[in-house]
């Protein structure tokens, strides 16, 4: 078997082939990236790939039917919205992805910005700089603060275990109630009750047309004035226009959004660019040292077992 890197997974090179050692001491061919390509290059080397591996890159169909002899798709993320699905099932195409991998890291993301909101951390920064001290900003702890949990997958469940560290009241919303959930105290409630009673709501959901701007205008707008909004799940869960209004208008008191509708850069006119209180990482909840090298023996994991004949985190 052919099998093709069409981006790098952000780990060294030693540690990737490392990784890879099982398939290339079993006599496949293993092509590795370590810079990113453009879609004429991918196409290229696609042409005889028996497998891809992917990060959290586009990948169209385009590319997907540019390999005749296309099989399988290890994909390095846990979304596959990046995929072109419709493709991959007119091919019959595996599709597996990297689950697990970025459940610490993002789940700490996701706590790592309630703090900085609640504590100022950011601003505090650039005003101790200034020679300014902490008047005029608010001051709260997360201790005894409701959180709202949209989507109590593994990750969600992460947060749900920090956050009652911190001796939160922890609200949960999924399409299913977990048994587990109950565990960690999660209250199962509607989604609005939700975004109402809370005072940080987080979002840990896949992006579907069933999801898109679950953080709705409406939603948005029944929070409390001190309320902290996080996304750490996919852009499209908050429409990020009405985010930026109730920053801007005080009608909330925060938000730390880590992903958007496009992989940074974003566009220089997205309203979050310019929204009051609103802390912005470029997409790294899923990104360490430690997830990253982990996530490269998940995608060489789910190859060998696919090629064994017992596939696994299979997505299609």
């Amino acid at each position: 078997m052919k099998i093709v890197m069409l981006e790098p997974l952000g780990v060294a090179e030693n540690v990737l082939m490392e990784a890879a050692r099982p398939l290339t001491e079993a006599g496949h061919e293993f092509v590795p990236c370590f810079e990113k390509l453009s879609d004429e290059e991918k196409k290229e080397r696609a042409k005889d790939a028996d497998v891809f591996v992917i990060a959290n890159s586009p990948l169209s169909g385009e590319i997907i039917n540019a390999a005749e002899n296309l099989k399988m798709i290890s994909v390095g993320f846990t979304g596959i919205d990046h995929v072109d699905m419709a493709a991959c099932a007119a091919k019959n195409v595996l599709v597996c992805n990297s689950q697990g991998y970025a459940t610490d890291p993002t789940g700490e993301l996701a706590v790592g910005l309630m703090l900085a909101c609640l504590r100022n951390i950011v601003p505090y920064d650039g005003v101790v700089r200034k020679g300014g001290t902490l008047a005029g900003y608010r001051h709260n702890t997360l201790r005894g603060k409701t959180v709202g949990i949209v989507g109590t997958g593994a990750i969600g469940m992460k947060v749900a275990e920090l956050c009652k560290a911190f001796g939160c009241r922890l609200l949960g919303y999924n399409r299913s109630e977990k048994p587990e959930a109950a565990a960690l105290g999660i209250e199962y409630t509607g989604i609005d009750e939700l975004f109402a009673q809370s005072d940080i709501v987080t979002l840990h959901l896949p992006f579907t047309e069933a999801t898109k701007h679950i953080a709705s205008r409406e939603r948005i707008n029944s929070m409390k004035s001190s309320a902290i909004l996080i996304n750490c799940g996919r852009g499209p869960l908050v429409d990020s226009q009405a985010l930026a209004d109730a920053l801007n208008e005080g009608r909330i008191a925060a938000a730390g959004i880590d992903v958007f509708e496009t992989e940074p850069p974003i566009p220089s006119d997205h309203p979050l660019l310019n929204a009051r209180n609103a802390i912005l990482t470029p997409h790294v909840g899923f990104y360490s040292e430690e997830s990253l090298a982990a996530r490269a023996d998940i995608v060489i994991a789910n190859i060998t077992a696919w090629l064994a004949g017992s596939p696994v985190n299979v997505k299609s």
